[in-house]
């Protein structure tokens, strides 16, 4: 038997199955990897989110990641800050929107809030997986399981990003 390629296409059928996973999910989202193992030298997959779900400002350094994101379907607010947590720009991001994706290098501290319920996101990062270590955390973000804080932190995000 030979490794047969894969070819999977995103449409409405695949989002909308990954976003009733991610809708039962405690953080509110659910990846869906095209990727065959997270070992391979590009990460390919899906990011299915609701509002609510909490991604804390973070960055990818040690090891050195860019990641690329393009908004499918939905709406967010991406934020980019420096060393200091001073916001640098930010920017309304989303199908039918101005901005439609983004770019990011190692090292840049970046946050994003979900605007709409059933957004999603496709999502190019360099591999293998690494995940998150807390020296890529920034200090300024509420703690995952601070939920107060976390809540108003979401929310003076989702009010930034009516105005835009």
């Amino acid at each position: 038997m030979t490794n047969q390629p894969k070819i999977e296409f995103i449409d409405r059928e695949l989002m909308d199955k990954v976003a009733q996973k991610a809708a039962e999910s405690l953080r509110m989202r659910m990846n869906y990897n095209f990727h065959r193992s997270t070992d391979e030298a590009v990460n390919r997959l899906l990011n299915v989110m609701h509002r609510g779900s909490y991604l804390p400002v973070h960055r990818h350094l040690n090891p050195d990641k860019s990641e690329s994101i393009v908004v499918v379907r939905g709406k967010v607010g991406i934020t980019i800050y420096d060393d200091s947590g001073v916001e640098v720009e930010s920017r309304l991001v989303g199908a039918g929107c101005d901005t439609v994706g983004v770019d990011i290098e190692a090292g840049v501290w970046h946050g994003l809030v979900v605007l709409e319920d059933n957004t999603v996101l496709f999502e190019v990062k360099e591999g293998p997986f690494a995940p998150i270590t807390p020296d890529n955390i920034a200090l300024w973000t509420p703690a995952v399981e601070d939920k107060e804080a976390v809540d108003k932190f979401v929310e003076e995000l989702e009010s930034k990003f009516k105005t835009k």
